[in-house]
């Protein structure tokens, strides 16, 4: 026995490297956070923290100014005695440098000029200049007789460097931080990944019991909810595929096993000639519908395709229902059914494909004959779908038999449903024929319903949309 050709499966995931993982980004982004807060904390107050130093440098270089004026003021300033001296001395070894005006000069350059005579004119100088080609805090006063006393101070760099190299440690702490932070953020996202992952890997593998746990935030509920969603749909769905297999298997086998019994009894010579030409009628008809099956499986199986051939264009409901009756008229009175058409005698236009409409309504007509008893009606109705011919036009196949019950309209067109609930109970088909009609009238752009009809049995009804040509027109 041939070993069956396995295909390959579905591809292994890559594997994973740190920097391209979710820990790994979550951890890049808090870093980066942390290091842009501390850059403009850094920026923001950095110059305050500088201009607050200088405040205190500014505050305590006025009041030793105001010192030294009142060392100075008690005597004139062009005498010297030791207290101004060793004043002036001190105030050097605390880089504070000492200008004394007398007569409205200096004593040694470097000073701006205008601070000179401001100090003269008998004015108090405060704030900060450049002195002797560098920026410094600048405090004078003036004494009598247009003298005075200046004290200026370098302002290096000093408060900057001092605060920038305090830095490294907040910013050593943030990135710490940043990485501690990123790291417990990354465990908690990538856990419900990895869990959503883990059950994604199992329903892949068939298996469609597996749940994820809801649980917050809202995203990962959602998560949860899609992937346990998608595990039921799935676990719905396959159990339909397999009822649905198990009543077309059945159904395809009733054909055959008639085919090939009366086959091996021709073969074996067990059927009287005279009988031959009946048993030829039963396999043909046997074959035809076993032929009518596999093209509905067929038609079923393309419906979903991309090209599926449609040529929409105008046709006339009216003309399609009498075209129809010639047809079934015959077919319905072989078996004692009186088949009735009711149709306005104005035209009812459509725009659809007419060969596949004709292959709804022929479908439609078939299910009834299949199940009506003799003697009760089949109508086929055509009308318009609203006073304006752009609406579009209706075509109602109607019958005397079993018709729906209201649980039946719900799952009237899904695949084999029917035939699942009525087998062995009453006359029922293959379920493919309201599966492709309901499939073919969607792919029409129509719509398509089940319902009770007047004469006791079903009524299906198929809209079917107007021209567009006529909406165009009468716009």
């Amino acid at each position: 026995m041939a070993l069956p050709v396995v295909g390959p499966g579905p591809p292994a995931p890559p594997r994973r490297r740190f920097a391209h993982t979710l820990t790994a980004r979550a951890v890049l982004v808090t870093c980066a956070v942390a290091l842009v807060s501390v850059l403009v904390t850094a920026l923001v107050a950095v110059p305050l923290a500088v201009r607050g130093a200088e405040r205190r440098d500014q505050v305590a270089l006025a009041a030793q100014a105001r010192l030294a004026a009142d060392v100075l003021r008690v005597r004139a300033v062009r005498q010297r005695d030791t207290a101004g001296d060793r004043l002036i001395r001190q105030l050097r070894q605390q880089q504070i440098e000492v200008y004394l005006i007398r007569a409205g000069q200096a004593d040694r350059a470097g000073l701006p000029r205008q601070v000179v005579s401001r100090v003269a004119a008998g004015r108090d100088v405060s704030g900060r200049r450049l002195v002797g080609g560098e920026r410094a805090l600048v405090e004078g006063r003036a004494l009598p007789g247009g003298d005075g006393v200046v004290l200026t101070r370098a302002t290096r760099d000093g408060p900057w460097r001092q605060v920038l190299l305090s830095l490294w440690l907040p910013l050593l702490a943030g990135l710490a931080a940043g990485v501690a932070a990123g790291l417990f953020l990354a465990r908690r996202l990538a856990r419900p990944i990895r869990t959503a992952a883990t059950a994604a890997a199992r329903l892949r593998a068939g298996d469609r019991a597996v749940r994820v746990p809801v649980e917050p935030p809202d995203e990962v509920a959602d998560l949860a909810y899609a992937l346990n969603g998608l595990a039921a749909a799935l676990a719905t769905s396959e159990g339909r595929q397999r009822e649905f297999l198990l009543s077309v298997s059945h159904e395809l086998r009733t054909p055959l096993t008639a085919i090939r019994g009366y086959a091996e009894a021709l073969a074996d010579g067990v059927i009287e000639a005279d009988a031959v030409p009946a048993t030829g009628r039963t396999v043909l008809a046997e074959s035809e519908h076993l032929d009518r099956l596999v093209s509905d499986l067929l038609a079923l199986a393309r419906l979903e395709a991309a090209d599926f051939p449609l040529e929409p264009g105008p046709v006339d409901l009216t003309r399609l229902a009498a075209d129809a009756a010639r047809t079934w008229t015959d077919r319905c009175a072989a078996v004692g059914v009186p088949f009735r058409v009711e149709a306005p005698a104005a035209p009812v236009p459509a725009y659809t494909d007419p060969g596949r409409i004709r292959q709804v309504v022929d479908g439609l007509l078939e299910n009834a004959l299949r199940v009506v008893p003799p003697g009760a009606p089949v109508v086929l109705a055509v009308r318009p779908a609203g006073t304006d011919p752009a609406e579009g036009g209706v075509v109602e196949v109607r019958d005397g038999g079993p018709g729906f019950t209201d649980d039946d309209l719900a799952v009237a067109f899904e695949r084999g449903a029917l035939h699942q609930r009525y087998r062995g109970v009453r006359k029922v088909g293959s379920g493919l024929g309201l599966a492709l009609a309901a499939g073919l009238v969607r792919r029409l752009g129509g719509e398509i319903t089940a319902g009770h009809a007047p004469e006791g049995g079903a009524a299906l009804t198929v809209r079917l949309p107007g021209d567009p040509y006529l909406t165009r027109t009468s716009a």
